[in-house]
């Protein structure tokens, strides 16, 4: 297992560049986590990269993630990677025991929303994206409706980090890589 391994097969199964650069936000954000926690950064990198690769050929539950799981046995990862993806999605009841796995529930849908306020910037940059803005834009029902709020409080609560400093941390982190993700 390594990150080219895992960038080749995100390749391969999406097709959209909004979906690719989901993955590499999340990526992103959960290198930064793994440096934070003292983990494995090309580990927790690579469940960043694959958490949605599935998703294009699988959108709807109960097939999405769980046939990316498949594939990914069947591609050798590890029960850790593969539950933690599994976990990231919350109606598949798998837990998240794992700091790995909470890091990825934390940085899916915060990555995603961070992304969509970015793009809404005169700048269209993550350069221009604060903390504080952010907070109301969660209050906007309209922005972004697809990002479940509850789930990006929750998976601060599950990291045990304040919803302000998660906010925080997962922008400075996509700032950090800004022109790969073309914000």
């Amino acid at each position: 297992m390594n990150r080219d391994e895992a960038l080749s097969l995100l390749c391969e199964y999406t097709k959209s560049e909004s979906l690719r650069k989901h993955a590499f936000a999340v990526d992103i954000a959960m290198r930064a986590y793994a440096k934070k926690f003292d983990q494995n950064e090309v580990e927790w990198g690579i469940v960043g990269l694959l958490h949605d690769f599935d998703y294009e050929l699988y959108p709807t539950m109960p097939d999405h993630p769980f046939k990316g799981s498949e594939i990914l046995k069947a591609k050798g990862y590890s029960e850790e990677i593969r539950t933690a993806i599994l976990g990231h999605a919350s109606y598949t009841n798998v837990p998240r025991v794992t700091l790995m796995a909470k890091a990825l529930f934390a940085c899916d849908e915060i990555s995603g929303f961070l992304t969509a306020c970015a793009l809404v910037k005169p700048n269209k940059s993550m350069a221009e994206v604060e903390a504080g803005s952010v907070r109301r834009k969660m209050k906007d029902k309209g922005f972004a409706r697809a990002v479940s709020r509850e789930d990006i409080v929750a998976g601060a609560d599950e990291i045990g980090i304040p919803l302000d400093e998660h906010i925080q941390f997962v922008i400075d982190a996509l700032k950090s890589e800004a022109a790969s993700l073309g914000l």
